[in-house]
């Protein structure tokens, strides 16, 4: 990775303190015996440690500009995503039951009632809602099993890179 021109600059500056801070350390040394050499240690280590604050401080703050670009994800979009992905798949356990008395009329209604509800949910990214639309629609149509799981496997994957695991840089840097 190529430092940046600031960078290489103001590394420069922090050189150019601690070479003068050696060079009083030594024209102390022979000007003033070991008063002057003192003096001149003195100095010097002062400039090297301001040489150290100012690369800190350089390091904190371009630490810092990285952090602020970095997008983690949106909760908000996260939830409403699994919750459509959870509500489509409470439709379809109520739909397509493993047992004969599985759910009633009014439970496959109300559940269907809410995945379509969660579905259409204004917060939620648009792969999510073309994944969840064709999720309902295979369910909806009949017991085209492969197609219903193919279906909700998708909205699945869709979900799944809505998390906060997939980490995005908003601006990219000019190299």
């Amino acid at each position: 990775m190529k430092p940046s021109r600031t960078s290489l600059l103001y590394a420069a500056l922090a050189l150019l303190i601690g070479c003068s801070g050696c060079g009083g350390m030594y024209a102390g040394f022979l000007l003033g015996g070991s008063w002057g050499a003192a003096a001149g240690m003195a100095a010097g280590t002062g400039t090297l440690l301001l040489c150290a604050r100012i690369t800190i401080s350089l390091c904190g703050l371009r630490t810092k500009s990285l952090l602020e670009r970095i997008v983690v994800g949106d909760g908000k979009v996260e939830a409403t995503a699994d919750a459509v992905l959870r509500g489509i798949m409470l439709y379809e356990a109520a739909v397509f039951p493993l047992t004969d008395q599985g759910a009633s009329i009014t439970e496959r209604q109300a559940r269907r009632t809410i995945a379509y509800q969660l579905a259409a949910h204004d917060d939620l990214p648009v792969s999510v809602r073309v994944a969840a639309a064709a999720a309902l629609e295979a369910i909806d149509q009949g017991r085209d099993t492969h197609r219903r799981r193919a279906a909700v496997s998708a909205l699945n994957q869709a979900v799944r890179e809505c998390r906060a695991g997939h980490v995005v840089i908003r601006d990219e840097q000019n190299f």
